[in-house]
Order: structure tokens, then C-alpha cells, then sequence
């Protein structure tokens, strides 16, 4: 049991209100900690340090010594990785070698690579001639947008969230973060981080809570917010966007998706399989970029929907530290009551149920924990909710196709546009599709693999604006023209 606090102009602290929630384990339901829920006066007070500290030392000092400490956080997380370890797989339950390869490596890499983006980051100039004979030069200047709101998903609470704080600290802001209620270590853990390499107070700031009515609202209404970044479903992010709208402040959103697999017959039937197997169950299927919507080509459909089927039934619940677990609990119980929703709704229509479908039998000491079984479907119409809606599980339905366009058809026959994947070994027919796909991000005989210098995000409702690289500098600054005359 630990108590999980807020951490404001850095200092842990309680709340005014007494109030506090919760935080349950999904691998067996036991109670890990006691969550201290901000109410309206501790987000007041850390938008008040994040701006103070603008005004202060941080605002002050160069990017140069901004480089050098980012990097230290990042040092000083991998120095504690068994530290945050523990806290991500007690939040999420996932597995041990999972968290460990990616969230906690690539989590303190965010903070290394923004703070090589902002190091060789240019801006444009021009020199032009004035009417009256003399020269005028223009130049770029990006300057921090200000105080910016990181309101974060459960799914991958570090990484996720150090994708949004490493390029807004990066650019000179300060940040309030606020992660979601079912992941609140990992944010409150970096705030001993960052007292630890001396950044200064009120730099980085984290308010727990739940969004109506509770920290997220008042944090994204705040008026002295000057931007907000989300990661999470969509209908919160249209709320996020409306709370923006007041005082013209802009958003980033990253939002749901219904990612699609295309597997055409001369892919490399092995390379699919394995790629597929990932992007359906790996982190239990909750994962932003996962397929839920798998299309293979009819010459191959029958032999693909039985290896992907071995493949699911070989995912092995357990402990985290268990090295024979290769799958974990979804990350809640409520979570779990979605997920088996969807899997009630599946049977109710009809489907064919290849696999899963139900609850695994676990031993006594983990029955409690937030289990489902990974699942394949065959046999719906499209139309179906299990076909359209996000679902965020550790499941699919897979469809037959027959040709090129009836697949790109059905691939953008969705509201969403995050990600697909593209399985042949015709690079012309790859191309041509990756043009045509309504998506942010496009993956050929892959998925998952990332250069953090692109451009990465959503089309339609799966979000607005990119992050990455260069790309982040176009929400975490302003840029400013400055023009002399000589």
C-alpha cells in the first residue's frame, strides 16, 4: 500500500478536500494505493507554478542547459528503471518483459531525442529589397507556447505521457500533467526525477483525478492553459476540444482508431502471422495503433485464420514476472466489462467464434484480476458494431477479400483514420494502397516500428495535428517573425 499524491511546484501534496480513490491492481484485484484526487485549488496552484516558473529560472535559462538536464531525466530514469518498472506493472498489469522493452527504455528516450530535435532545430529567414532602396531581413523564432496541459492514457502511462512532457519541456514550457486514474505512479515517480537532476520548481507538475468534474475538466478549462495534448478515445477528446475552444487555446489530440490489416495472398505468410499476432494481442490488445479489423485475401484466408488462431490460444496469462506470460489482464475491471461486452454482442449477432470468447480459467489467487481471453472472429458483416466500434481488447474479426479495391474499400469504410498495415511482396500494389488509405500512419510487412523523427498521428475522428520530431516544434512553440529594416 503507498499513498499516490499530487506533485505541485515540486512537492508532493495531499488535497484540500481529503478526497481520494482507489488504486487497484488488475492482476488480481488487490488494493495498491490510495489515490489524493485534485480538486479545483491544487490544479489552481500548479497552473500558477508552471506559469511562475516560465517567468522564473526556467524561462531564463538556455537551450543549451535545457538539453543538459532533459538528458539527465532521462539518465536518471534508466538509473531507476526497476523503480518505474514496478510502478508501470502494478498500474497495468502487463507483463514484465513487455514494459521493460518498451514502455520504460523508450520513455526516458523521449526526453533524449526532442532534446536533440529542439538542439538543431532551424527556422527560416529571408532578405528582400524595401521601396525605398534600403534591405530588410525576416527570421524565424520559436519561442514557448506557455503553460501546456498533458492529459494522458492508461495504456502506455510513461511512454505516452514523456512523448508529450520530453518536447514540451524541450521547447522551453512548462507542464501540468494528468494522468488517467487507473495509471497514476509512473507520472508521480517522475516528479522525484526531476527534483533529483535539479530542474527547477513548477517546470513539471502532476494532478491525479478522474476528467468530469475533477481534475481533467478543471485543467483543460483552466485559462491560463495555452495549450492541451491528449492521448485517449475520442469522445473524450471531443469534450477536450470544446474546453480549448474557450480562449481560442490550441489541442493535439491522438484519439481511437479501428486499425485495419491487409493481407494479401503472395505476402510472406509467416512475417503476416507473427506481425498480425502483435498487433492484435500484444498489451493485451490495448494499444492505440493495434488491429482490430483484420482483411486477408480468399486464396489464404482459411490457412491464415487457423495459424493466427494457434498463435492466440498460445498467449499464456499470468503474473507479470512470470517468464512463461505472454499475455496480462486488461487494465480495469470496468475495462474488462467493456471488453466482455463486445464478446456478448459478437455471440448475439451471430458470429463465429475461432477462438476465446469468454473468461480463462485462472488460477484461485488471480481469478479477481481483470482477465479476458484473446479472441478471433470470423462471420460478421461489416456493418456490425464489433467491426466498427473501438474495442481496445485483445481481439479481431477477419474478413475475406478479393480484390485490391474491395480491400482498400473496406479498410476506409470507418470513422477512424490512426494506422494500418500492409502485408505483400508487391511494393507497386503497397504503395498504391498506402496513398490511398485514410490513415496517419502506414505500415508495410510491419508494424510498431517507429523513427520518432516522423510525423506521427491521426486522420478524421482519430485526432488533429502531429507529433515527432521537427513536427512537435509546430504545437509546443509559436513561431515568430521578426523582420529589421537596414
Amino acid at each position: 500500500m503507498k499513498d499516490i499524491l499530487n506533485f505541485i511546484n515540486g512537492e508532493y501534496v495531499r488535497n484540500a478536500s481529503g478526497k481520494t480513490f482507489e488504486k487497484r491492481t488488475p492482476i488480481d484485484n488487490t488494493l495498491i494505493g490510495t489515490v489524493y484526487e485534485a480538486g479545483k485549488p491544487e490544479v489552481d496552484a500548479a497552473v500558477a507554478s508552471a506559469k511562475a516558473a516560465l517567468e522564473g529560472p526556467w524561462g531564463k535559462i538556455s537551450v543549451v542547459e535545457r538539453v543538459e538536464l532533459l538528458d539527465a531525466v532521462a539518465n536518471e530514469i534508466n538509473r531507476r528503471f526497476d523503480d518505474f518498472l514496478a510502478a508501470e506493472v502494478a498500474d497495468t498489469g502487463k507483463p514484465n518483459h513487455l514494459a521493460s522493452h518498451v514502455d520504460i527504455p523508450r520513455g526516458a528516450a523521449n526526453f533524449k531525442i526532442f532534446a536533440d530535435t529542439i538542439k538543431n532545430a532551424a527556422t527560416e529567414s529571408f532578405r528582400m529589397a524595401t521601396p525605398d532602396g534600403r534591405t530588410a531581413l525576416s527570421y524565424g523564432l520559436r519561442v514557448p507556447r506557455g503553460v501546456i496541459a498533458v492529459v494522458c492514457p492508461w495504456n502506455l502511462p510513461l511512454l505516452l505521457m514523456t512523448w508529450k512532457v520530453g518536447p514540451a519541456l524541450a521547447c522551453g514550457n512548462t507542464v501540468v500533467v494528468k494522468p488517467s486514474e487507473e495509471t497514476p505512479s509512473t507520472a508521480a515517480l517522475l516528479g522525484e526525477v526531476m527534483n533529483k537532476v535539479g530542474v527547477p520548481k513548477g517546470v513539471y507538475n502532476v494532478v491525479q483525478g478522474f476528467g468530469p468534474d475533477s481534475a481533467g475538466a478543471f485543467l483543460t478549462s483552466h485559462p491560463d492553459v495555452n495549450g492541451i495534448t491528449f492521448t485517449g478515445e475520442t469522445r473524450t477528446g471531443t469534450a477536450i476540444m470544446k474546453a480549448g475552444a474557450d480562449g481560442i487555446r490550441p489541442v493535439s489530440l491522438e484519439l481511437g482508431g479501428k486499425n485495419a490489416a491487409l493481407v494479401f495472398a503472395d505476402c510472406d505468410f509467416q512475417v503476416a502471422v507473427d506481425t498480425v499476432t502483435r498487433s492484435v494481442f500484444e498489451n493485451c490488445g490495448q494499444v492505440c495503433l493495434g488491429t482490430e479489423r483484420v482483411y486477408v485475401e480468399r486464396p489464404i484466408f482459411d490457412k491464415f485464420v487457423n495459424a493466427l488462431k494457434e498463435k492466440a490460444e498460445a498467449m499464456i496469462p499470468g503474473r507479470p514476472d512470470d517468464p512463461a506470460t505472454k499475455i496480462g489482464p486488461v487494465v480495469s475491471q470496468e475495462h474488462r466489462q467493456k471488453v466482455l461486452s463486445y464478446y456478448q454482442k459478437a455471440r448475439e449477432e451471430g458470429a463465429n467464434i475461432v477462438t476465446g470468447g469468454g473468461v480463462p480459467d485462472m488460477p484461485a489467487d488471480l481469478k479477481d484480476g481483470a482477465w479476458v481471453q484473446p479472441t478471433i472472429w470470423t462471420g460478421l458483416p461489416e456493418s456490425s458494431p464489433v467491426v466498427r466500434e473501438e474495442i481496445f481488447g485483445p481481439c479481431c474479426h477477419i474478413q475475406p477479400f478479393d480484390t485490391e479495391e474491395e480491400a482498400l474499400r473496406m479498410a476506409n469504410d470507418t470513422p477512424y483514420g490512426l494506422a494500418t498495415s500492409i502485408y505483400t511482396s508487391d511494393i507497386g500494389r503497397a504503395n498504391r494502397l498506402a496513398a490511398k488509405i485514410d490513415v496517419g500512419l502506414c505500415w508495410i510487412n510491419s508494424w510498431f516500428l517507429r523513427d520518432l523523427r516522423t510525423a506521427f498521428g491521426g486522420s478524421k475522428q482519430s485526432g488533429i495535428g502531429r507529433e515527432g520530431g521537427v513536427h512537435s516544434l509546430e504545437f509546443y512553440t509559436e513561431l515568430r517573425n521578426v523582420m529589421i529594416k537596414f
